[in-house]
């Protein structure tokens, strides 16, 4: 690991300018700009909040900040992850030419989604004061989520980084599997109250051994509810994102040589 912390430090700057640049390349590339950053989540957003107000039915409280939130973390683990299995392919000219630990690349993109979710969260605190959501001590703890969903999400996507370049189909199959978690994540409604008040067994299999669904669920609580979190549980997930971590970095110094030579 010690390997990994001064590759960090080495390339730094790299990792800084690389994010920065295709941040503004972004804009610069589409006609709304920086707005859209703003435009996605709120137009998904709405779609949900009508479908579960009108179709289902739903009366969670605060429901437009209920989903905003679950988006923001959805969009950051998929992007990042679907992102991850073909970036060693799609970075070829800079892998076969100069050499740069895989995981830099990786980070860079990450570093970009978390902006964006950050974004989001400005809205989410918008939405707020909108709807005269009282602001309290327990929204520090979302802090706690965001590190461990970090940290979860750089362990998977390095390991699916990995495995992309030797797996051709496998971005395929991430994309059905990552379709599958959308709709067990609980996006536009709550596993405690629609399915563990009638299910409680199947309610607690789909929000602890889901990390996502019950990273948005603790997030929810943190900002909305002013519940304390689960530190059990965050804890597992923490240590699970740890060792996914430490073996997708040592699967990259062990083979990121042969990366080229199965580009070729």
């Amino acid at each position: 690991m010690k390997r990994f912390f001064d590759n960090i430090k080495k390339h730094y700057k790299y990792m800084n300018y690389s994010a920065v640049s295709e941040l503004k390349t972004e804009v610069a590339s589409s006609i709304l700009g920086w707005v859209w950053w703003i435009l996605e989540p709120l137009c998904f957003m709405l779609i949900y909040v009508f479908i579960a107000r009108t179709i289902f039915n739903s009366a969670e409280p605060h429901f437009e900040i209920f989903v905003f939130i679950a988006l923001m973390i959805w969009n950051f683990f998929s992007k990042t992850l679907t992102t991850s299995v073909r970036l060693v392919k799609n970075n070829r000219d800079v892998v076969t030419k100069v050499y740069i630990p895989k995981y830099i690349l990786l980070l860079n993109k990450m570093v970009v989604n978390f902006f964006k979710l950050l974004i989001t969260l400005g809205l989410v605190f918008v939405f707020m004061i909108i709807f005269s959501v009282p602001f309290h001590f327990s929204m520090l703890y979302f802090l706690l989520d965001m590190a461990v969903l970090f940290i979860f999400t750089f362990g998977c996507s390095v390991i699916m980084m990995h495995f992309g370049v030797f797996v051709e189909d496998l971005n395929n199959i991430t994309n059905i599997i990552l379709k599958l978690v959308f709709y067990l994540s609980g996006i536009f409604f709550s596993i405690p109250n629609r399915i563990g008040a009638y299910y409680p067994f199947w309610g607690e299999i789909l929000l602890y051994l889901n990390p996502i669904a019950f990273l948005i669920n603790e997030s929810r609580n943190s900002l909305i509810y002013n519940t304390g979190p689960n530190l059990i549980f965050l804890g597992i997930w923490l240590l699970m994102g740890l060792t996914f971590s430490i073996i997708g970095i040592k699967l990259i110094h062990k083979y990121e040589n042969t990366y080229v030579k199965v580009m070729k």
